[in-house]
């Protein structure tokens, strides 16, 4: 298998949506009310082509024998000045255990340390144990930092922090 990775572009919209839907239908759709995680999936579908469309952060894509697969948002961190941050960092689930995961990541990495950065730092639900493993064999380590995040229905769901060295 072919492993690649490539700059998103404004044409690639659907298949980040579908990248995104999709691995948070599996990751996160069971921690929520069946009808309030089905309209978040349809939402994750089609913001992507606004996000990419302003240009305002990096997106990468992970691609295994030239089907896009895994997604990488990165840019300077919203609430540690100085910092990196992996906004959102997504695989579809026909990539899970590719190693397309694992690339993506080591290519967002290496652009954030060619950017300056020396760290980098992301958030992911404390509920949902194969995110926070993939981290941890990314590299990453848990900051300490804890925060609830509502996604919308009113019951806020906790949130650790990961950081790592470039």
């Amino acid at each position: 298998m072919l492993l690649t990775v490539a700059p998103a572009t404004p044409a690639d919209g659907d298949v980040l949506g579908e990248i995104h839907a999709e691995s948070w239908k599996l990751a996160y759709g069971p921690l929520f009310d069946p009808a309030f995680a089905e309209a978040n999936v349809a939402d994750r579908r089609t913001r992507w082509h606004a996000r990419i469309g302003a240009g305002d952060d990096s997106i990468l894509l992970g691609l295994a024998d030239g089907r896009p697969l895994a997604l990488s948002f990165f840019g300077p961190s919203q609430t540690r000045p100085g910092l990196a941050e992996i906004h959102g960092f997504y695989a579809h689930p026909d990539g899970w255990g590719s190693g397309v995961s694992q690339m993506l990541m080591e290519a967002t990495l290496a652009q954030l340390k060619e950017a300056g950065y020396t760290r980098a730092h992301l958030w992911t639900l404390r509920d949902t144990p194969q995110s926070r493993r993939f981290y941890a064999k990314c590299g990453f380590t848990e900051s300490g930092g804890v925060r609830d995040h509502d996604f919308g229905d009113g019951n806020p769901l906790a949130q650790v922090e990961f950081e790592i060295d470039l």
